[in-house]
């Protein structure tokens, strides 16, 4: 047995670690392909993972290699890796000893031909039309004039400068360039950053906000413009809030920014003329409406001043338009005396069947009624103060002989009472003294009253009170008979007389006629017209 062992120990053969192992063939694998080109389709493609670094495979029909690429150089790639998608890549191939595999690291990555690129760009366009990023009901109607353009392209290219040269010679506008990379790595992330820039800027900030973008680069390959294909850009341009110009490359160039902005324009230089206006065919525009408003103006008032003309002729006349209302005022001014005149009368009939009802002896009767009930009311007012004073001075007369048989001890609170008493006697003295004031003033007052009333103020303006012999007031000449005694009461006393046949018939017309001179008022009346109308 032991020179079984001895004999296998003995053998030439250079005994290794799973790890040297492991190693020496990774040393060899790199060795000898340490810069290859596989050409192979993608497959298992995630996106790049936490890190940054991302993870697939390159397959054919008959063979499969894990690839992966790592966070610095897949940031350098030109175009971003998809599923399915046929690319060359270069790289290095290395082994993984952790589990026997070996990979690929992939340095750089192209497309398998111009055929693979437009494969790629037709599935993304189907792909994004699909969620509705094309549809025309998302396209922005352009402003007509804008006040501010937003430029969204490199600054050291012909571009600009033909963007700028042409706005300034249709309509001079204020132009912001947002300076980006058109091509190249990171390409794509600054053309979507500058679009989501504008947008952020808020109106009546210190930057203006644009009115119109224009999106432009000059032209070039299918890989000069994929930048304009990149997923984020064409996001980036559906989603602007401002109306955008895609104007990338020539005429005959399409790109997917192409179908997302809301106008595209064949060159540069046609993006700048759909921007602004030519100024100097507004102006013209602006002077021929301008001339045809003068004279659509001038016409018009002429047509205006000529109906006005026709209108005045067929007015009547002021002779005609005032006869009628002339013949009515005649027609009023010549009733107004008649009218003035039945007025009058008829006044004048009111008034003496008025005055014909206020006969002296009414007069008389009323102020003896009034002074009778002036005499009652004074008696019954004094009776009154007399019985109110009596009643007092007995209270008053009790409570004295009631404080005297009070003790002594209650003389201080009697004599305090005695004196609120005193002090309430003299206030209703006074109170009853200032009644009777009152009433003595209104009975003078009635007294006055009654003496403008009395017919004796009458007598005082020369007239006299005619009387029988039984003292009843005569009113009327027929009730005065020949040989009759009567007596003439004047201002200052009476008169006793004896009528005759003669002075029987002179002598009442006399005292008659005082009673007409009341009338004679009534007749001046006419001349004071404006109490009547």
């Amino acid at each position: 047995m032991s020179n079984f062992f001895e004999s296998d120990s003995g053998s030439n053969l250079t005994e290794f670690s799973v790890s040297e192992l492991s190693g020496s063939i990774k040393r060899t694998v790199e060795t000898a392909f340490d810069h290859v080109r596989v050409r192979g389709e993608i497959s298992g493609y995630r996106g790049p993972h936490s890190s940054g670094h991302a993870y697939f495979s390159l397959k054919d029909d008959k063979a499969r290699i894990d690839a992966v690429i790592w966070k610095g150089s897949f940031s350098k790639l030109k175009f971003r890796p998809e599923e399915g998608m046929e690319v060359i890549a270069t790289g290095k191939i290395t082994t993984f000893p952790g589990s026997s595999k070996y990979q690929i690291v992939i340095e750089n990555l192209e497309p398998a031909g111009a055929g693979a690129l437009m494969a790629l760009l037709e599935e993304r366009r189907r792909r994004l039309a699909a969620e509705g990023l094309f549809d025309q009901g998302r396209k922005q109607l352009l402003p007509f004039m804008p006040r501010v353009i937003g430029v969204v392209t490199s600054p050291t290219g012909a571009v600009i400068r033909d963007i700028l040269h042409r706005i300034a010679d249709r309509f001079p506008v204020h132009v912001i360039v947002w300076p980006v990379k058109v091509q190249g790595d990171g390409s794509g992330e600054e053309i979507a950053n500058a679009i989501r820039g504008f947008n952020a800027i808020a109106p009546g900030s210190a930057i203006a906000r644009p009115d119109v973008l224009i999106v432009a680069r000059g032209g070039g390959s299918l890989e000069d413009l994929w930048s304009f294909n990149d997923e984020i850009v064409v996001r980036a341009a559906a989603d602007s809030d401002i109306p955008l110009i895609s104007a990338v490359g020539h005429e005959t160039d399409w790109t997917l920014i192409d179908h997302a902005a809301d106008v595209r324009a064949p060159t540069p230089t046609g993006a700048a003329e759909m921007a602004v206006p030519v100024r100097a065919d507004l102006q013209a525009q602006l002077a021929g409406l301008a001339a045809r408003l003068a004279g659509s103006t001038t016409r018009q008032m002429d047509n205006r001043r000529q109906g006005l003309r026709a209108l005045v002729r067929a007015l009547p006349s002021l002779d005609q338009l005032l006869a009628l209302p002339r013949r009515r005022f005649d027609e009023a001014a010549s009733g107004l005396g008649r009218g003035l005149e039945l007025n009058t009368l008829n006044k004048r009939r009111t008034f003496e069947r008025i005055a014909s009802g206020l006969r002296l002896d009414m007069l008389v009767h009323r102020l003896q009624v009034q002074r009778q009930t002036l005499t009652e009311r004074m008696q019954r007012a004094d009776r009154i103060v007399e019985r109110r004073l009596l009643q007092a001075t007995s209270r008053v007369s009790s409570f004295d002989s009631a404080l005297r048989s009070l003790p002594v001890r209650l003389l201080g609170q009697v004599e305090r009472q005695k004196e609120r008493v005193t002090g309430i006697s003299r206030r209703a003295d006074t109170a009853v003294l200032h009644r009777m004031a009152q009433n003595r003033s209104g009975l003078a007052a009635h007294e006055r009253i009654l003496q403008s009333l009395s017919y004796k103020n009458v007598l005082k303006r020369g007239y006299a009170v005619i009387r029988d012999e039984e003292n009843r007031t005569l009113t009327r000449a027929e009730a005065i008979s020949s040989g009759m005694f009567v007596s003439m009461e004047f201002a200052d006393g009476r008169v006793s007389a004896v009528t005759t046949d003669e002075a029987g018939a002179s002598s009442p017309t006399e005292t008659s006629a005082p009673k007409k001179k009341p009338t004679k008022p009534a007749s001046s009346t006419p001349t004071d017209q404006g109490s009547l109308f």
